[in-house]
């Protein structure tokens, strides 16, 4: 059992940066892949981007490719989203995931645990 926290959204202007975090606890965070979806108001939850157990490889969708970067910290069992040029379709839901992360599969990832999500909105 992984219990998944995120932490760090908040409002911003159309433009800026934010860092959202996930800390995670329970069992063996490091064997999980670990990813990060959105939820916009009306929509449903869409994937946004995951890093693999070991943070070799990286998958995004193109809509954030070149502004946000996934990076993961396995000694502080947290997974970490930057999130820059922050455009106002960018508000939603940030919900961190756990669980297999493989490149061959659209979208690469399938999730075992959720965390509750974080508000990200940006004002234009």
């Amino acid at each position: 059992q992984v219990q998944l926290v995120e932490s760090g959204g908040g409002l911003v202007q159309a433009g800026g940066s934010l860092r959202v975090s996930c800390a995670a606890s329970g069992h063996a965070f490091s064997s999980y892949g670990m990813g990060w979806f959105r939820q916009a108001p009306g929509k449903p939850r869409r994937f946004v981007g995951a890093i693999t157990w070991s943070g070799d490889r990286t998958y995004y969708i193109d809509s954030v490719k070149g502004r946000f970067t996934i990076s993961r910290d396995n000694a502080k069992n947290t997974v970490y989203l930057q999130m820059n040029s922050l455009k106002p379709e960018d508000t939603a839901v940030y919900y961190c995931a756990a669980g297999v992360v493989d490149g061959r599969n659209r979208p690469p990832m399938d999730v075992d645990y959720w965390g509750q999500g974080t508000q990200v909105t940006v004002s234009s």
